[in-house]
């Protein structure tokens, strides 16, 4: 049966590429280079397609729109002029440049090309509008990364003057209108070289044993005014960005680290969420007030750790709140047993902790969750919650953090892997609940194959995001959830944040305000935090991979992670994955994708078994870090330095 469809381009670094239809239940269907008539990935186009036999194919007949009108890269030189290889693989098209169109790009740079042509035939015409330096160079990397996913990492000089206008000092009016907390023994527990501090927790004993729980959180909306100049470049920004040696901020500077930033021993404006939990877990009562605070302390997850771990010298250190990280811990350990009741999924994915020293060397280690961040992050899931809940019920516009339910073809998948790994587990006809997937990393927590559960169990479930809509929290098993606790590095918690203080004091005007606003601000930030991850995983690979470049020839143990019809992920202790081509091996290969497993010859390789491997490549041009098997060491071809890397993928 033939159609035609309006659709997208979705591109592959091999050449071919998919073409998606608007009508997703029409399914995709394949491009063949010489079919695809100039179009490249992100292009909307017209399509023919055609569904014979269970073959599904698709001719290009028309670009409508193109999906892009530059791209980074790295420039090389040609007999006519040069050409741009894009970053993004699935623009599989060169850029090619004619003489004068350089902009004084040497080979090697990375650089913004602007595509001025595109041509059914032959490969589309560009023009250097900005070079970041040359390849391999950490400034440039991370530069050409920024760029290609619209990060910009300085503010605006009208953001900046905005920014410094602002007001250290506290009025007497402001805290007279709000809730005197200054008294109450607050303090922060933050990473060990955070700069900036958005919230602080307190807790109190009371006479029937319940506890107090206080999470106080930097009132951020009472210095970025709504629609201002700093609040739309927030709104813009959506997110912080987070890399190994820098930070990207959402916020200036000066409110970031100064005036909202809950420094020890400083007055602070905040929004507190002061909630009574009993013996159970149960939040038994609440309020959420504006406040002003004094943290009495800044601490440090490693420090608060030893002080559960009972170290003498770090429990003197904090002898003024030992008594309360002692009754944190207590309440900690009586939230998480509710919420794994309540069938909360906790995913333990393995993740890595880059570190840089100052003379530039790379660090990679697995990270460990101590308990002392388990204790915030409870008291953080406990205050979203409860502000999501109070607000809900007061029938207004807001912001959600939402988490649907796995689609059905994602379960199946995932259910068909767990098979294959012999775990049996009970799968509900129907809805599928929160506790399943908990019940499944149960059984499977003893086994080798664990972390890759959590993994596929993470992959097979719909990303969280932001919507004015409250339908609950799937992974958290909770009916209501949102982020109100980081308005310092995230739009969202600061918008709720207004709306939260402009329902307190009793406006009418919340509807116009943010009725549609909560809509655009939803799906903005859900883009801003989509492309924030992305642009962190870029860096992360290539610092990665600059760190494995070291190792080149070295052998190491790890674990299957992932495969393919072509091969093997492994991963490493450290959480750096690379890949294994057994696709050239002369035996047959039959990879079975319903029980993820590769047989080749005689071998049949698993997820979550164990493998020793040698480095044999890294290619830090696409960043990515190739393995071989140990058995097969003596056949790794010593040399392969970066420049024949450069001649075998792109030379011409």
């Amino acid at each position: 049966m033939r159609e035609i469809l309006e659709g997208k381009i979705d591109g592959t670094e091999n050449g071919y590429a998919f073409f998606v239809p608007d009508d997703r239940k029409k399914g995709d269907f394949f491009v063949s280079h010489k079919d695809l008539n100039s179009a490249v990935d992100g292009d909307r186009v017209l399509a023919e397609t055609e569904n014979q036999g269970g073959r599904t194919t698709a001719f290009v007949l028309k670009v409508i729109e193109r999906g892009r009108d530059e791209i980074t890269g790295t420039f090389f030189n040609s007999r006519k002029g040069g050409y741009v290889v894009s970053d993004d693989k699935k623009f599989f098209d060169y850029v090619y440049l004619s003489f004068g169109k350089g902009l004084r790009a040497n080979a090697g740079d990375k650089v913004v090309c602007k595509i001025l042509a595109y041509h059914r035939h032959g490969n589309p015409e560009g023009i250097i509008t900005k070079v970041f330096g040359h390849q391999f160079e950490k400034k440039a990397e991370i530069g050409a990364i920024c760029y290609q996913y619209g990060i910009i990492d300085r503010f605006k000089k009208p953001v900046i003057d905005e920014s410094e206008k602002i007001e250290d000092k506290i009025e007497k009016a402001e805290i007279k209108a709000r809730k005197d907390l200054r008294n109450l023994t607050t303090f922060t527990i933050d990473g060990d070289d955070a700069k900036d501090f958005d919230d602080a927790v307190s807790v109190e004993i009371l006479k029937n044993g319940s506890y107090r729980l206080g999470v106080h959180i930097a009132d951020v909306s009472h210095y970025v005014n709504y629609g201002g100049v700093i609040d739309k470049e927030a709104q813009s920004r959506g997110t912080s960005v987070y890399f190994p040696e820098t930070v990207i901020p959402m916020l200036p500077e000066k409110l970031c680290n100064g005036v909202c930033s809950l420094l020890e021993g400083k007055d602070r404006l905040t929004l507190s969420c002061i909630m009574d939990i009993d013996k159970t877990g149960e939040v038994i009562s609440y309020e959420i007030v504006p406040s002003v605070i004094n943290s009495k302390k800044r601490t440090t997850y490693n420090e608060v750790q030893k002080v559960l771990d009972g170290d003498k010298d770090a429990i003197e250190k904090y002898a003024l709140i030992y008594d309360d990280i002692k009754n944190m811990d207590a309440l900690a350990d009586i939230l998480i047993k509710k919420r794994e009741e309540r069938g909360s999924i906790d995913l333990e994915t393995k993740e890595s902790i880059i570190s840089v020293d100052k003379k530039g060397k790379i660090e990679i280690t697995p990270s460990a969750q101590n308990k002392a961040q388990r204790i915030i992050e409870e008291f953080m899931i406990c205050a979203n919650c409860t502000v999501a809940e109070f607000m809900y019920y007061s029938e207004l516009p807001f912001i959600y953090r939402v988490h649907k339910s796995p689609e059905e073809d994602r379960l199946d998948n995932f259910y068909s892997f767990l098979k294959g790994l012999d775990l049996k587990v009970k799968r509900h006809k129907g809805e599928v609940f929160s506790k399943d997937f908990q019940l499944i990393l149960k059984t499977a927590k003893d086994k080798p194959y664990y972390t890759i559960v959590n993994r596929v169990m993470l992959r097979s479930m719909q990303k969280a995001k932001y919507s004015p809509e409250n339908i609950g929290h799937f992974g958290l098993s909770e009916r209501f959830y949102c982020h109100f606790t980081s308005p310092i590095r995230r739009y969202p918690d600061l918008t709720i944040h207004r709306i939260i203080k402009d329902y307190l004091k009793g406006a009418t005007d919340i509807y116009e305000k943010y009725g549609d606003f909560v809509i655009e601000a939803s799906e903005q930030s859900s883009l801003k935090e989509k492309n924030a991850e992305t642009a962190e995983r870029a860096v992360d690979d290539y610092y990665k991979a600059l760190y494995m470049s070291n190792y080149e020839g070295e052998t190491f143990d790890g674990i299957v992670s992932g495969i393919i019809g072509k091969g093997i992920f492994v991963e490493l202790n450290n959480g750096v994955e690379g890949f294994v081509d057994l696709d050239g091996n002369r035996r047959k290969s039959v990879f079975d994708k319903n029980n993820y497993t590769l047989t080749v010859g005689k071998t049949t390789y698993k997820l979550g078994e164990k493998v020793q491997i040698t480095v044999s490549e890294v290619n830090l041009i696409e960043k990515k870090i190739f393995f071989i098997l140990s058995k097969q060491k003596d056949t790794l071809q010593k040399g392969g330095n970066h420049s024949t890397i450069i001649k075998k993928n792109y030379g011409k």
